[in-house]
Formats: structure tokens, C-alpha cells, sequence
């Protein structure tokens, strides 16, 4: 009788620049910049903005921003991922499983969902299931994510089985883990006027030819404002990293939480539901420059609430996730779920 494939779990998330230089962020920015998922133009007319424009100046302002983030371990971003990674696969074992192996692949720079890949091959996995690290899907994150496990399997003679989870934003078991991160804070501190939700943005065009992402990025703020039981009016959904001229989805955060400041919100906190670990994005774009804009608008109390990160409940939310969509691959105990996350 043949032995079953050994599995794999293929965790990626977007991914980060080797350092925090112009010139770790010019390839990195190349890479992420050139993705047709991500920016949506015919090549004639992106190209030479991409070369001309961004590529000889933004690296350096970039690099600025990522200096004041980095730490002693590198990128905040593969540092929480790799923690993520570790405790997604220390949560699979203790189910007594060794026949899963987990690996970590950044979309844009290194370790490469390609390396990542080939790592799980060369550990005999015939099954491989992808777990992006994000909650909504788009098909500027998640698909693009998927469109570059098939360019790698393209030069494979053997192909392995392929499963993939392609949002998570509305699980019961994330919507708690934000919950309780949140709760932690006002049980602390004190709740504050207003809570703000941010979202990373995607251009009204990508939303109006069909990508699900507001209507999924809402549906999780309904679900979490639901579980915390807040007021009517307490909480408020914006998108923030606008880039480019052209239209992105609304509100932006930038605004909004000027908005709240000049409107005579005092103590505001935010939370970015659609980041999985924290990132340049979170640390220094809300806990940075929208802190400023809050208590220079005359706000008084800004407090950033942290991504789920490492968080146990948070990695065990996407071990449950995992093991339910491994169902058929290994057999599903439900005694055993459920002591990781619940069903």
C-alpha cells in the first residue's frame, strides 16, 4: 500500500526590502511596482512612469521611512511573519501530526514563494495548501499571490496537489481574536471617542470592474463592531496608502482622522484589520504620520492598537483554518480542531 504524499502549508505574505537603503528599495519596489496585479495599466504607458518617475526617486524616500522601523532583527514584516510561521507549525504539531511541513514565501523579495516551494518539494510534499496573510481578498494581494505559485509550478515535471484560502476576514475565530486585542486595550485604558478601522486601499477602478475587497474589508468591520457590542456612531471604516492620481476607494484614513480631530474627537484609536503583522504601513504610516495629523488637528489621546502578529489566538485561528482545509488530505478530528481555534 503507497504512503500518503507528505503535506505542505505555503504561508506568504507581501514581503519586504533586505534593508532599509535606496538601494535594497529600488529592486524591491521594481519587483512589487511591475506586478500587472497590482498596477493595472497597458505596460506602454506604466513602464516608462515606473522608470522615469518612481524608480529614480522614491527608493530613497522609502528607505527614510523603513529606517524608522527597522529593528535589530531586520524588516518588522518578515520578522512577525517568520514568528507567525513558527507558531502556525508548533500548533499543527501538537496535534501529532510530522507529516506537515510549513514554509514561508514573500510575493516581492526573499524567501520567495519560488524557494519556499522548492523547499517543500524537497521534502516530499505532493499536497501543498497556500495560506495568504490576508483577511480580505484582492486580486492585488491574494491573486497575485496565487498567479506566482503557478509561474514557479510551470517549470515543475511533477506538479503537486494544490489547495488555497482565499479570504478569512469573516471567520469567527479572527473576528474574536480582534476583538479580544481590542478589549485588552479598553479594559487597560479606558475605550475612547471614536475607534477607526483602516484598511489598506485598492483603486475605485479595480472595486468597480468587480474586486470584492470593500464589500469584504466592511463585512469584517460589521462582524468585529458586532462583537464588541460599540455604540452606533463609535466606530468608523476608513483606507489608507493611497498612491497615484487616480481615484481610490473612500474614505481615506488621512483625512478621516483629520476629520475626527478637527470635529472635536479627543482620544482616538485605530486598528488595521486587513494587515495580518505589523508592517511599514501600520508602524509608520498610522502609528507615525496619522498619529501627528490627529494631535495636530487638536486631538488629544492617539493610540495604535497592534496587528494580531504572534498573537496565540490569532495563530490559532489559522491553524483551525488550515486543518479544516487539509480535510480529505488528513483525516478531520473535530475534537482536535476545535482544541485549536474551535469550528
Amino acid at each position: 500500500m503507497c504512503a500518503l504524499p507528505q503535506i505542505g502549508v505555503l504561508v506568504c505574505n507581501l514581503g519586504t526590502p533586505e534593508g532599509p537603503t535606496a538601494g535594497d528599495l529600488r529592486p524591491y519596489l521594481r519587483e512589487f511596482l511591475s506586478d500587472r496585479r497590482v498596477v493595472e495599466m497597458p505596460r506602454i504607458q506604466w513602464l516608462p512612469i515606473l522608470y522615469s518617475f518612481i524608480l529614480p526617486f522614491r527608493p530613497r524616500k522609502s528607505a527614510k521611512l523603513y529606517q524608522e522601523i527597522w529593528t535589530k532583527e531586520g524588516s518588522p514584516l518578515l520578522v512577525l511573519s517568520r514568528k507567525v510561521r513558527d507558531g502556525i507549525e508548533q500548533a499543527l504539531q501538537r496535534e501529532g501530526d510530522p507529516t506537515i511541513s510549513v514554509e514561508l514565501g514573500m510575493r516581492y523579495g526573499n524567501p520567495s514563494i519560488g524557494s519556499a516551494l522548492q523547499t517543500l518539494r524537497e521534502a516530499g510534499c505532493g499536497r501543498i495548501l497556500v495560506l495568504p496573510l490576508y483577511p480580505q481578498y484582492s486580486a492585488s494581494t491574494a491573486a497575485s499571490t496565487f498567479d506566482a505559485v503557478w509561474d514557479e509550478l510551470k517549470s515543475w515535471r511533477v506538479v503537486p496537489e494544490i489547495r488555497s484560502i482565499r479570504e478569512y476576514g469573516a471567520d469567527p475565530g479572527y473576528i474574536a481574536a480582534l476583538a479580544a486585542s481590542i478589549r485588552e486595550l479598553w479594559h487597560r485604558e479606558g475605550e475612547p471617542e471614536k475607534l477607526l478601522l483602516s484598511f489598506h486601499g485598492i483603486p475605485k477602478r479595480y472595486a468597480d470592474s468587480g474586486d470584492p475587497y470593500p464589500e469584504q474589508c466592511q463585512e469584517t468591520a460589521r462582524l468585529l463592531f458586532a462583537e464588541l457590542g460599540a455604540p452606533v456612531g463609535q466606530c468608523e471604516v476608513s483606507f489608507q496608502s493611497v498612491f497615484g492620481r487616480e481615484e481610490w476607494i473612500q474614505p481615506p484614513t488621512d483625512k478621516t482622522v483629520e476629520r475626527l480631530a478637527q470635529s472635536g474627537v479627543r482620544s482616538l484609536d485605530v486598528v488595521c484589520p486587513g494587515f495580518s503583522v505589523d508592517c511599514l504601513e501600520t508602524l509608520e504610516e498610522i502609528n507615525g504620520q496619522n498619529r501627528e495629523i490627529f494631535l495636530e488637528g487638536g486631538g488629544a489621546q492617539f493610540r495604535y492598537i497592534p496587528c494580531l502578529n504572534d498573537r496565540e489566538d490569532h495563530v490559532d485561528t489559522l491553524a483551525r483554518l488550515i486543518r479544516r482545509n487539509l480535510d480529505g488530505w488528513i483525516p478531520l478530528d473535530p475534537a482536535a480542531v476545535s482544541s485549536i481555534g474551535g469550528l
